[in-house]
């Protein structure tokens, strides 16, 4: 659910002015559509709670009936592309190599978001085992891109992203969001999909991405309810 700046003004009981001053000086998340400023309920939830702002009840039970639509992954990519021999040999170069290829905005700093996902690496790494790992930066904001984007990288060779498992990395989904929950319900549905044995083979061997993307379809199908973000594995 996104909120207009005079929304959220409403929900906070400030004028419009207030909000711009607090997304600027207080960090108050928000992304930009289309020339304007939208605010993820949700966010704005949290953000106000842990700021000690006086914010209305009502503004999370909207937010619980109406949670943001976000496409499937086969969407997300189709959209987002799946790239075969994928060089690299350490986990920096290998990211490197993945956000050159990643669909963004021609105003995102591609070098920063190399460094951030780095860095996200250095805190605890984003191999979930079995050879795959899924890149993401931890506060998606930062980027502000309007759109969430998938990209899947299968490796020339594999390489050692510190997975539980202690296996190297041959397939690397990677995650940008526009905002918190989106991304939390995008790792969510991910997750949940590599449990498919015959996807996980698919990837091992570097299928084509046309069997990849039949694939993953086939098992959004069998579906029939998605996981709550937290519960994913």
């Amino acid at each position: 659910m996104n909120l207009t700046v005079r929304q959220a003004a409403a929900y906070l009981h400030v004028d419009e002015s207030t909000v711009r001053q607090w997304v600027t000086k207080r960090g108050l998340p928000a992304h930009r559509v289309n020339e304007g400023l939208r605010l993820n309920a949700l966010e704005l939830w949290e953000w106000a709670t842990e700021q000690g702002v006086p914010v209305s009840r009502s503004l999370l039970d909207q937010a619980r009936k109406s949670p943001e639509a976000i496409p499937p992954l086969s969407t997300l990519l189709a959209a987002g592309g799946i790239h075969h021999d994928v060089a690299g040999d350490d986990k920096a170069s290998v990211l490197r190599e993945i956000v050159g290829r990643l669909p963004l905005p021609a105003d995102v700093d591609r070098g920063f978001l190399a460094s951030v996902l780095e860095a996200r690496e250095a805190m605890g790494s984003t191999g979930i085992g079995d050879g795959i790992a899924i890149p993401h930066v931890r506060n998606p904001i930062l980027l502000h891109v309007s759109a969430p984007v998938v990209t899947l990288c299968l490796l020339r060779r594999a390489v050692d992203f510190g997975a539980i498992d202690g296996r190297p990395v041959h397939a690397l989904f990677t995650v940008v969001s526009p905002n918190v929950p989106t991304h939390l319900r995008m790792l969510a549905q991910i997750a949940f999909i590599l449990r498919d044995a015959e996807l996980r083979r698919l990837l091992r061997e570097r299928a084509n991405a046309s069997a990849i993307l039949e694939r993953v379809r086939l098992v959004e199908e069998q579906v029939t309810s998605w996981p709550v973000p937290g519960s994913a594995r």
